[in-house]
């Protein structure tokens, strides 16, 4: 099939628009990237960014939305060969890259390095269904006029580095966030507490179970609270710490973690699931803490909604959802609120990261980014994309224990 070089031109200016405008970053890759894909016909397309561990899959399209988040192994980025474009058979790539794209109908793959100077920053991959020689061939050049606008949003390649934060910075600006984020559970159980202590004779049985209430939220957040603060710093843990992979029910799991939820949080859920789903492979304990943080943050920024509104599905409530396919359990977390700026979605899991809206000045910013460090402790991947007609999704993905690759089981560790 030719290319279709119309909508390559007119999706190469509209996103030299969107960087004359000052919209750079993913919002400005991810429409290259959907170009590209239509221009070419291809099933997918994606941009897998480069750091000093390997890579990501930034964006993601067609029959690659699934790999949203994925993170690449440094042994999948060519350390030799990291800066020439390539093409061919998915079949003869490493069984862990081939296996998940065969089963998904992938049968070829073309790729071109992004290039600031000589420094490979990320890649552009198109996925096809059909081994097609003279299409693999076509694509090369229009790949590599992609990279090229890509390369261009990342800057002068002579800009020096950000230089980061001497360790001891590093320790005070945590030591300064924990102390002040601990205050205020400590003193609100504090002052419950001493009202029972000091009162106790004096409140009836249902103003004691009111505060023996409180106290058992308070308690539950500072507990919460204490484990992000920890799990934050100890970043530089081997990955598999204190997490286990073993096989689990994900819908048990799921409807454990909703029910461990605050009420006032559990009124505004909507639970989208299915009868059964296959086994996923990872720690049933840790998912509790993922769903919890993924779904505070989507409460946190979607407008109250009455219990009606919650249940029949025409208000502003957040959804939980779960399905399969041959290679991973997913669990999705959408709601209808502020949504988040596409060029945030990458800089939303960085330590102590927030964004700032409408005033907002709750959390620290260590929810999403632990989050995505317990997903990817057990082999999973975790990304967050636009909603389509306002809000945000949460995607976390988790292998299927009974699936082609999913990791060995390996308990407690």
């Amino acid at each position: 099939m030719p290319i279709d070089y119309r909508r390559l031109v007119d999706g190469l200016a509209a996103a030299a628009e969107m960087v004359g405008d000052g919209t750079a970053g993913l919002a400005a890759i991810g429409l290259l990237v959907e170009t590209v894909r239509e221009a070419t016909c291809a099933a997918g397309a994606t941009f897998t960014e480069y750091g000093d561990e390997g890579g990501r899959v930034v964006v993601a399209s067609g029959v690659m939305a699934w790999a949203l988040g994925q993170p690449i192994a440094p042994e999948f980025v060519d350390p030799a060969h990291p800066a020439r474009p390539w093409a061919g058979r998915v079949d003869v790539l490493p069984v862990q890259v081939a296996e998940p794209l065969l089963g998904r109908g992938v049968l070829a793959i073309a790729g071109h390095p992004v290039l600031t100077g000589q420094r490979p920053v990320g890649a552009v991959h198109l996925f096809f269904g059909e081994i097609d020689a003279e299409m693999l061939a076509q694509a090369e050049p229009v790949l590599r006029v992609v990279a090229a606008a890509a390369a261009h949003m990342y800057g002068d390649p002579e800009t020096p580095p950000t230089v980061s934060a001497a360790p001891d910075d590093d320790r005070t600006l945590f030591l300064a966030v924990a102390g002040h984020e601990l205050r205020t559970p400590v003193t609100v159980v504090k002052g419950y507490a001493t009202m029972l202590a000091d009162r106790w004779e004096s409140l009836d049985e249902g103003n004691r179970r009111d505060a023996a209430r409180v106290l058992t939220q308070r308690a539950d957040e500072l507990a919460r609270l204490v484990d992000r603060l920890l799990g934050a710093s100890v970043g530089d843990r081997a990955a598999g710490w204190l997490v286990r992979s073993v096989p689990f029910d994900p819908i048990e799991a799921l409807l454990r973690a909703t029910g461990d939820l605050p009420a006032e949080h559990r009124r505004l859920l909507r639970l989208e699931l299915p009868n059964s789903l296959p086994p996923a492979c990872g720690d049933p304990a840790i998912l509790t803490s993922i769903v919890g943080e993924l779904v505070t943050n989507a409460v946190r920024y979607t407008p109250q909604a009455s219990p009606g509104e919650a249940t029949t599905g025409v208000g502003p409530g957040v959804e939980i959802q779960a399905g399969a396919d041959a290679h991973t359990v997913f669990v999705r977390i959408c709601d209808r609120g502020v949504g988040i700026d596409p060029a945030h979605v990458e800089r939303a899991f960085e330590r102590f990261w927030r964004a700032r809206r409408d005033g907002d000045g709750r959390g620290v910013g260590l929810g999403l980014f632990l989050v995505r460090r317990l997903v990817e402790r057990q082999n999973g991947w975790v990304s967050l994309r636009p909603r389509d007609g306002g809000g945000t999704v949460a995607e976390v993905r988790l292998p299927r224990a009974d699936g082609p690759l999913r990791p060995s089981v390996v308990g407690e560790v």
